[in-house]
Order: C-alpha cells, then structure tokens, then sequence
C-alpha cells in the first residue's frame, strides 16, 4: 500500500523495532513538524514506539504557509462536517499503510490530535473496521455529533483536554464531545484546563502521556 501523506518520523527510543505505532495529526496552518516536537515526550513512557505526524494535503487558505486538512473559511458545522468527512479517507488510507509498513496491528496504534486534527482523530477512529488502543485530543470538537451513534464501528478509549480559556474552539466543544461519544458507546475521559487557551501546557501533555502508557502497554 503506497502513502499519499508525507510525514516526519521520530524511531522508536529504545532502539529497537516498533512495536506500538502513534499518529499525530496537527492543526490548521502547521504541519506534521509542529506536533512531531512532542513525540521525544512520549517516547519517554513509549520507548517501543514509533512516532509519525503527517503532513495535511492541502495548503492554508487563509496564509502562504501551512497545511490544512480541510477549509475552514466557513465555520459553520455543516461546513466542517464536510470538510471532515472529505478529509477522512486520505487519513484512513495513511494508518492502513503506516500499520502495513511497521507490521502493527489496530490494537498498538494510537492517534494524537491538535485543533482540527483531533476533528480528524475522532472521526476517522470511530469510523473504522477495527478500534485502535488509544485516541487523544487536544483543543479539538467531535464533527456532525448527530450521526455519530448511526456510523460508529469502532468504539476506542478517548481522552478529551482542553483550555478553559480557549478563545479558537470554546471549551463548550468538550464536554459536547464527550456527551455524544459517551452516548455511543465510547470510553471517554476529559479534563478541562483551567487558564490555558488554544494550546498544550505541561499538565496537558503529561495527562496525554499518561494515558497512552496506560492504553499501549507492550505486548506479552
């Protein structure tokens, strides 16, 4: 299976071949290097990881640099709807391949978003044949919450964080998020930071490394 999506990498920390597979999808206007900065992080608690964030195929419309996974000239959620829905097969398509080139099976890979690409961890999760171990979302919303329940066919542990203060995606998203993926069966944690805004703090990201040591346990 060949990638549409070119991505940077960071091998797994302890040296040896993979043995869990994390996606990281960044948001608007960065690119797969934004969010690649974090894996030495995880790696720390995820040694046997491979760590792989995906550049978005379509350049920001609204600046001459940076990638987006879909428009978001119109906010609407219809709009976003959309896009989502537009964006998902290239990603799906992207862990088929990662996971056929590393020989990981859906049960070791997680998926790590920011902005709008923790719209597109959510939907692309939860709509495949098989679940994955772990989904973590920061500053995200959950896209068209309303059909969720009718087209969900994987149902994997999410973790939701977000700033109080976020002035990007309101902090209102979250507990919205979690009230539909709860109600459609899903697993899901949140945790809501008090004075943080659009971004990741350190109490954020040890939140999110604690919960895919706990979710990519190494195989027995």
């Amino acid at each position: 299976m060949t990638n549409t999506l070119s991505a940077p990498v960071v091998a797994p920390a302890g040296g040896g071949p993979p043995k869990q597979l994390v996606v990281m999808l960044h948001g608007v206007g960065a690119d797969g290097h934004d969010l690649i900065a974090l894996a030495p992080h995880f790696a720390q608690a995820l040694p046997e990881a491979v760590f792989v964030a995906p550049h978005a195929p379509l350049p920001y419309d609204m600046a001459p640099f940076g990638r987006q996974w879909f428009s978001l000239t119109v906010m609407t959620p219809q709009a976003i709807a959309a896009g989502v829905r537009m964006a998902a097969a290239p990603v799906s398509q992207f862990l088929d391949a990662e996971l056929q080139q590393y020989g990981i099976s859906d049960d070791a890979l997680a998926l790590v978003g920011f902005s709008q690409g923790a719209m597109m961890a959510l939907h692309v999760a939860t709509r495949r044949p098989r679940p994955c171990a772990a989904v973590l979302c920061y500053s995200g919303l959950l896209a068209a919450p309303e059909t969720l329940a009718a087209e969900v066919s994987a149902r994997p542990p999410v973790l939701l964080v977000h700033g109080a203060q976020d002035d990007v995606v309101p902090a209102a998203a979250m507990p919205a998020a979690a009230a539909a993926l709860d109600a459609a069966g899903l697993p899901v944690e949140t945790h809501l930071r008090p004075g943080l805004g659009h971004g990741i703090d350190e109490t954020a990201l040890m939140l999110g490394i604690h919960f895919l040591a706990q979710r990519l346990r190494p195989p027995f």
